[in-house]
């Protein structure tokens, strides 16, 4: 049976900062798919609370650093939705999947440095024009930046240097996909308090307390910081924001 729901999907959807977004989807009435990379278990709760929300649900498995498992993947989303929905497509791509990387330049390794590209960069742009055929006319795609791309941490430069890339891609996307009247922004978060980084800003309280201090609001940020953005930037509400920066920093290095 065709819902009349929109339909997202949420790449690392299933803890963090991503299964904050997928939540405040559901909030705002969104069906969710989600990816996760190996914790299938915290996948399923999300996906359980999502459901407990009233709305659709479903994982799967995606290594979004691995561009020749995407073929599969969309096969695997294409057959759910056609199933489920009665037709093949989605609304709104939401490119979350992410890994820190905390390394000075000097002791940067190529493995590390291509992992960083691969996740945050390659597979972004080949996902999203896998994707593409699949996203319906006047759909919405967010990729997630960081504050890093504006201000520089030392030990954070590939990382940085790779959401800034992202910064610039996303008006590529906009100005190319405008034709579809699919509109493409980018959020940027600052410190954030997850588990992202095995923990660091939110477990480290010296380094907490030096972000709080460089934060105009006195605080790092929080997941619940952040989905609401997201979802609103999916919403009627932003239907003529495109091709935009937003940096959810609480006013980080002003």
């Amino acid at each position: 049976m065709e819902s009349k729901n929109k339909i997202a999907l949420v790449t690392g959807g299933s803890r963090g900062l991503g299964k904050n977004m997928a939540l405040s989807l559901a909030k705002d009435g969104v069906d969710v798919m989600l990816t996760y990379n190996n914790n299938k278990e915290e996948a399923d709760k999300t996906v359980a609370e999502i459901r407990s929300l009233g709305q659709k649900a479903q994982a799967f498995q995606l290594n979004t650093g691995d561009v020749k498992s995407f073929d599969a993947f969309i096969n695997q989303i294409t057959t759910y939705l056609q199933k489920e929905y009665g037709k093949p497509n989605f609304d709104f791509l939401i490119n979350n999947a992410g890994v820190a990387l905390y390394a000075p330049i000097p002791d940067t390794t190529e493995e590390q440095f291509d992992n960083i590209i691969n996740i945050h960069f390659k597979g972004v742009f080949f996902l999203t024009q896998k994707a593409l055929p699949l996203i319906n006319d006047g759909g919405r795609i967010i990729n997630i930046s960081s504050g890093l791309a504006r201000f520089s941490y030392p030990g954070s430069s590939v990382y940085g240097a790779t959401k800034g890339a992202m910064d610039v891609m996303t008006r590529y996307m906009a100005r190319e996909l405008g034709q579809r009247k699919i509109s493409v922004n980018i959020v940027a978060p600052g410190a954030i308090e997850t588990d992202f980084g095995h923990g660091r800003v939110r477990d480290d309280k010296e380094l907490n307390a030096q972000l709080s201090a460089a934060t105009a609001l006195g605080r790092v940020g929080v997941a619940d910081d952040i989905g609401g953005i997201v979802a609103f930037m999916c919403s009627e509400r932003a239907r003529w924001i495109n091709g935009q920066r937003i940096e959810a920093s609480g006013g980080m290095n002003l």
